[in-house]
């Protein structure tokens, strides 16, 4: 009864590494796609509200990222700072995990920025504003932003179960958090190589644990898409 969940290969509590795990799962998963939001919305905003060739660059540059698998960006970002600062302080490997999260993360905010700002920016309270002299980035900021960020708060919910399952995969490639971090990827690499000695307990729990995190998250996103949809209300 002293350790409900067992304990791992070196004889610490995996109820209390679950705790810490989930911890650092969630904070990098909030980070990275806070970083993701504001990149993505500052991008969508321009190229929908200026157009013209600063569009044209822009929506390229989604192309050109959306090109390479999310995976495998993360990857290749993760495991050359690991290459880069192989001593570097905790601090310093959480930010570069969550860069490399981030660097393609941005990409869907942009796009679904871009459409609503085409839209908004033809209405007639924008023309209205610049007809009185308003500055375009004072229309962007007061006026076009609110109007476009119902899409986003659903989009970025959703996706914090996806950072929080690619920092997973890249801690279990032992790239992402650092090896003295109880990360739920990080546990359930170690577990895997005692799964089949009958210590089964060492990776289910730290998965079911990234099941049920992901799950929760989602359904929260789902909630949200029909709490700020006005058609099912």
């Amino acid at each position: 009864m002293k350790y409900l969940l067992g304990t791992d290969d070196q004889g610490r509590d995996i109820l209390s590494a679950l705790i810490y795990g989930a911890r650092i799962s969630l904070v990098v998963g909030l980070a990275s796609v806070l970083l993701s939001v504001c990149v993505g919305v500052s991008f969508g905003l321009l190229a929908g509200f200026r157009g013209g060739w600063v569009d044209a660059v822009l929506m390229r540059l989604c192309d050109v990222m959306l090109s390479f698998p999310a995976i495998l960006v993360a990857l290749l970002i993760a495991g050359v700072g690991r290459a880069l600062f192989p001593h570097a302080h905790e601090s310093l490997a959480f930010g570069v995990l969550i860069l490399s999260i981030s660097l393609t993360g941005w990409v869907q905010y942009a796009r679904t920025v871009r459409g609503s700002t085409l839209v908004e920016r033809n209405k007639e309270y924008v023309q209205a504003a610049r007809v009185t002299g308003v500055s375009p980035l004072r229309i962007m900021r007061r006026h076009v932003l609110p109007n476009v960020l119902g899409p986003v708060l659903v989009l970025a919910t959703i996706q914090v179960a996806t950072a929080i399952i690619t920092e997973a995969t890249l801690s279990f490639l032992g790239v992402g958090a650092p090896p003295t971090s109880p990360s739920l990827g990080t546990l359930i690499r170690i577990g895997n190589d005692y799964l089949f000695s009958g210590e089964w307990w060492i990776t289910v729990f730290p998965g079911a644990m990234l099941v049920l995190i992901a799950l929760s998250v989602n359904l929260l996103g789902d909630w949200l898409r029909d709490a700020l949809n006005p058609r099912l209300r």
